[in-house]
C-alpha cells in the first residue's frame, strides 16, 4: 500500500461523503478506492470511516485523523511544487484563521478578494478567540492580535492595535470624564476578556506602567456586549480599537484616557515555522499589506 494515495483516497471519501464520487475525483475504480481505505485502517489499526447503505461518516478516531492527513498532503504537494520550480502559483485549499471580531470586519473582506484573484484557491476561515495550535488543527496561517510567546511561529507583522476606553457622551455627561487613570475608581466599569483575565486595566503615566484595580458592574467575554452596554450608559470599557470603531464613528461612544494607553499591540499574520512558505500563504500575506490598512495605533 502507498500510504499517500491511501491517505488521498481516504480525505476524497471524507470531503465528498462517498467511495464513488471520490473515485470519480481520483480517477479510480470505487473498488480501488474501497481498498486504499481499508488497507490504511488495517495499518492504523483504527476505523476510519462508518460506512451504511447511505451515507459514509467519520468516526471519532477518522475526524481526528482526518486534519493531520491533509497537513501531510499538503506539505507532500508544496515540497513537490518546490523541486518544480512551480510555487508562483497557488492553488489548494488554504485554512484561515483569525479572532471573532476582527475576522468578521477586516480578515473576511481579504478573503473574498483573494478567491477572486486566486481561482484555484478555496479557503477555509475559521473564526474563534481562543489560541489554536496550527499545526494539530491543519491550519495554514493564523491572524493574532498582541505578542508572539510561542518561538515555534513565524510572524508577519501586518499592523498594530490600540486598547481603548471609551463610554457612552450621556454618561461622561452625567459622571463626568475621567482626566486620569485613577479617577475610574469612581465610575462603573464593564469588563471585557476572557472569564480567567486580571480585571485590572493597564496604562502608562509618567512614564511608568499603571495598573487600575476595577470592580466591575458588568463582565463578558463578547466585546458586542461590552460595546452595546456602554452605549446605553452603563459606564466605561476597554476593548480593542476596531471592537468600537463602528460605535465611534457614529458618536454613540467617545475614548477617553487616550493619552494614558499602553503602547499599541502588534499584529501579525502567523505559521508554522516547520512548513515552507507555500505560494497560497505568500500570496494571502502579500493581498494583506497591499489592500488592507491594519494600524489601528
Amino acid at each position: 500500500m502507498d500510504r499517500i494515495d491511501a491517505m488521498r483516497a481516504f480525505v476524497a471519501v471524507a470531503d465528498l461523503q462517498g467511495f464513488a464520487p471520490a473515485a470519480r475525483k481520483l480517477r479510480l475504480s470505487p473498488s480501488a478506492v474501497t481498498r486504499l481505505v481499508a488497507a490504511l485502517e488495517d495499518r492504523l489499526g483504527a476505523r476510519l470511516l462508518q460506512r451504511t447503505t447511505r451515507q459514509v461518516t467519520l468516526t471519532d478516531a477518522g475526524a481526528r485523523y482526518l486534519e493531520r492527513a491533509r497537513r501531510i498532503l499538503a506539505d507532500v504537494e508544496e515540497a513537490e511544487s518546490s523541486a518544480e520550480g512551480e510555487q508562483t502559483r497557488p492553488g489548494g485549499r488554504l485554512v484561515v484563521s483569525a479572532p471573532v471580531g476582527f475576522g468578521r470586519l477586516h480578515v473576511s473582506p481579504v478573503v473574498t478578494a483573494y478567491l477572486k484573484r486566486y481561482p484555484e484557491v478555496s479557503v477555509d476561515l475559521r473564526l474563534s478567540d481562543r489560541v489554536i495550535n496550527l499545526v494539530e488543527d491543519g491550519v495554514d496561517l493564523a491572524v493574532r492580535i498582541g505578542h508572539l510567546p510561542d518561538s515555534t511561529l513565524v510572524g508577519r507583522h501586518v499592523g498594530e492595535m490600540r486598547r481603548i476606553v471609551v463610554a457612552a457622551k450621556d454618561y461622561l455627561k452625567r459622571r463626568g470624564e475621567p482626566k486620569r487613570p485613577a479617577d475610574i475608581a469612581a465610575h462603573d466599569t464593564i469588563q471585557f476578556g476572557a472569564m480567567t483575565a486580571s480585571p485590572d486595566w493597564r496604562f502608562v503615566e509618567d512614564g511608568s506602567e499603571l495598573r487600575v484595580a476595577c470592580t466591575p458592574r458588568f463582565s463578558t467575554n463578547s466585546a458586542d456586549a461590552a460595546v452595546q452596554y456602554a452605549e446605553q450608559g452603563g459606564g466605561l470599557t476597554r476593548v480593542f480599537a476596531y471592537q468600537a470603531a463602528e460605535s465611534l464613528k457614529a458618536g454613540r461612544l467617545k475614548i477617553v484616557l487616550a493619552k494614558f494607553e499602553v503602547p499599541p499591540l502588534p499584529i501579525h499574520i502567523v505559521y508554522p515555522t516547520l512548513r515552507l512558505l507555500s505560494a497560497k500563504v505568500r500570496t494571502f500575506i502579500d493581498l494583506v499589506t497591499e489592500t488592507s490598512d491594519w494600524h489601528f495605533g
